[in-house]
């Protein structure tokens, strides 16, 4: 039973998608970090990445619409070969298109990847980075030992390249809880977020989004294990907040999968939850005539009760 879609028709509520404004992209499952609350299950040993051919059909097909933002995520998808050929592509594209990348900010600093700040200060890419906390204690037992450091090196190093500082280098953050809980209220932690920051790192950054852990994929087995999963359902189900749906990021949103498949969030992609054909065959991104993405009815499950608990959460951050 989808408990969701039966809230929805409870308040006689009918979700269904807008003109995409957003083509995110997660490229892969490969990352350096083996984060506690990824709802990928991103890490080092994964082998799942988009190849050069993929992100050529991608870009082939968005050359076709005016869809103006491009969001790379993954895993860390700066780690794929091709992921500056496929901002260069992306940023050669008439009309421009703006494009997003959501870094882990420690990827910056590996060997393999000097100059990469510098490229994305270059080609102006906006930068969102995950950042769970101010504390080092915190951020080290949600994202691993020493990430705390390496993601203030990072940041100090984007600042030193106008990131945070310019209007056309902006830098935002990503917090996500450490544990069961919704985030508290955004405005009230970004302040929090700036002092701290600043004070102790001379760190700036534009706004900060506070995002709620989904209880699916890795964070929904550290749930299992500490027998908190049907706690966290029901906080999240007691706490639905009708005035989040307009806002949704499934509305405008299209995510594609890094073998092109088409989902209705990065979310619904890692629960496989894939765009059909009439046949039942899946939907890649260049099966998909962009003007007919217009009020498509979206697929739903318990989890999307996450995106409308509270405030709401989206990669945009809260929602009301």
């Amino acid at each position: 039973m989808n408990r969701f879609a039966a809230r929805l028709a409870q308040d006689k509520i009918v979700l269904r998608r807008t003109r995409p404004e957003i083509l995110q992209i997660n490229v892969g499952k490969l990352c350096n970090l083996t984060c506690m609350h990824c709802h990928v299950n991103a890490g080092p040993k994964r082998k799942e990445i988009m190849t050069r051919e993929t992100v050529d059909r991608i870009i082939d097909w968005l050359a076709k619409t005016e869809i103006p933002t491009v969001d790379l995520t993954g895993g860390a998808p700066e780690m794929i070969p091709d992921f500056r050929y496929f901002i260069e592509r992306v940023k050669a594209l008439e009309p421009a298109r703006h494009v997003i990348d959501r870094c882990n900010l420690t990827i910056l600093l590996e060997p393999d990847y000097e100059g990469l700040a510098q490229f994305l200060a270059k080609h102006k890419v906006e930068i969102i980075a995950s950042m769970p906390c101010y504390t080092s204690d915190n951020v080290n037992a949600q994202r691993g030992e020493g990430v705390f450091d390496g993601s203030i090196a990072a940041l100090q190093l984007l600042n030193s390249l106008g990131y945070g500082l310019h209007v056309d280098l902006p830098l935002h953050l990503v917090y996500n809880p450490v544990g069961a809980f919704l985030p508290p209220p955004q405005a009230e932690l970004e302040i929090d977020y700036k002092r701290e920051l600043a004070t102790h790192f001379g760190i700036v950054f534009n706004k900060l989004y506070t995002i709620t852990n989904l209880p699916i994929a890795r964070f929904a087995s550290y749930l299992r294990h500490n027998n908190k999963l049907d706690e966290y359902m029901e906080l999240l189900m007691s706490a639905f907040n009708a005035a989040t749906v307009e806002g949704l990021m499934c509305r405008n949103t299209l995510s594609v999968g890094w073998r092109g498949e088409v989902y209705d969030c990065d979310f619904n992609q890692q629960l496989d939850m894939q765009w059909q054909n009439p046949d039942e065959s899946g939907f890649f991104l260049w099966d998909v005539d962009p003007n007919k993405i217009d009020n498509r009815e979206i697929m739903t499950g318990d989890h999307c009760f996450g995106c409308t608990a509270g405030a709401g959460s989206s990669c945009g951050g809260a929602l009301v």
